[in-house]
């Protein structure tokens, strides 16, 4: 991996030490991961073409976050919008549903709801079990809660691939901030693009945890374990490490330095308090006790989304 030493990189890393929490020094690193980068140039920014896979034959719990990136507080003007300039998607796979929207959960404070799209590229149907109620067919899971009188959405899962989308509460000067990179958890394969293969998917409200049983055997757990105005924090659990392959993977997109939803990568290795910044595209592979993947400056695309974190990786279960 390639490091850089202008003071752009040491103001940069200065600021991801202070994202993640807390300083090297102060917290032993249980374990470092290997990260691989299988990213491509794309000319679509509609394309997830973003692809950092974490592997490790020990991992059994860690951290994934998402956080606004540091220049939130200066966006006076956001873009969500999807752009599919120089997108082709036409030999992309599609199987027929008829649409749904369906609450599978309701209190006061939170609300889980499954959606089915007209259109997915898989066409397998996955049971969701809340209690004794289970339900099947769903494309995409939405986890909401309240938040100053409003409806939030903060989590979201395609149980069909395996694909997660994270995001904090609004900060103090938007109303609303965007979704950007995605990131999977489990055994990653790969048929036409990377996914998680989900068997079947529970989830309880009380501890508002996620429990994944995957088709090639295993489970995982994903709680939600803090979230606020800064950042959404979720505790993972496998149930035995994946021994051929990631364990988990970031998927984002990245056209251009002004318009992605990653352009920088920065791993801090075992034992280090030292950061190391790469731009995306340039990043080949690192171990790393904590890993980092976002932008410094404002980009056209998704300009609120969050940057990820992920880190506490342990070989010891809860």
């Amino acid at each position: 991996m390639r490091g850089w030493l202008s003071s752009r990189t040491l103001a940069g890393a200065a600021m991801l030490v202070a994202w993640c929490g807390v300083a090297a020094a102060q917290v032993a690193d249980p374990l470092a991961v290997d990260v691989f980068n299988a990213s491509e140039p794309t000319r679509c920014a509609e394309k997830d073409n973003v692809y950092l896979k974490l592997q490790s034959t020990e991992t059994r719990r860690f951290t994934i976050e998402a956080v606004h990136p540091a220049y939130i507080g200066t966006i006076v003007a956001d873009r969500w919008a999807p752009d599919f300039t120089n997108c082709d998607m036409s030999n992309d796979p599609s199987f027929k549903f008829e649409t749904r929207r369906q609450t599978i959960y309701e209190t006061d404070e939170w609300q889980l709801v499954g959606l089915t799209f007209p259109s997915f590229w898989r066409p397998n149907q996955v049971p969701v079990r809340v209690g004794n109620r289970v339900e099947s067919g769903f494309h995409l899971l939405q986890l909401w809660t309240r938040f100053q009188e409003r409806a939030e959405e903060v989590l979201v899962l395609y149980p069909v691939d395996g694909y997660w989308r994270a995001r904090p509460l609004p900060p103090a000067n938007l109303r609303w901030s965007a979704y950007g990179s995605s990131f999977l958890i489990g055994p990653v394969e790969t048929k036409g693009r990377p996914f998680v293969d989900i068997r079947d998917i529970a989830f309880d409200p009380e501890t508002r945890t996620f429990t994944l049983n995957f088709v090639r055997g295993g489970s995982a757990t994903l709680r939600l374990d803090k979230l606020d105005q800064d950042r959404i924090a979720l505790d993972v659990a496998l149930s035995a490490p994946v021994a051929n392959g990631p364990f988990a993977a970031l998927r984002s997109m990245f056209v251009s330095e002004g318009n992605s939803d990653v352009a920088q990568v920065a791993v801090r290795p075992k034992g280090s308090e030292a950061w190391a910044q790469t731009p995306v595209m340039e990043f080949k592979a690192a171990s790393a006790a904590e890993l980092w993947a976002g932008r410094l400056s404002p980009s056209r695309h998704n300009t609120s989304a969050p940057d990820m974190v992920f880190r506490a990786f342990s070989a010891t279960p809860r």
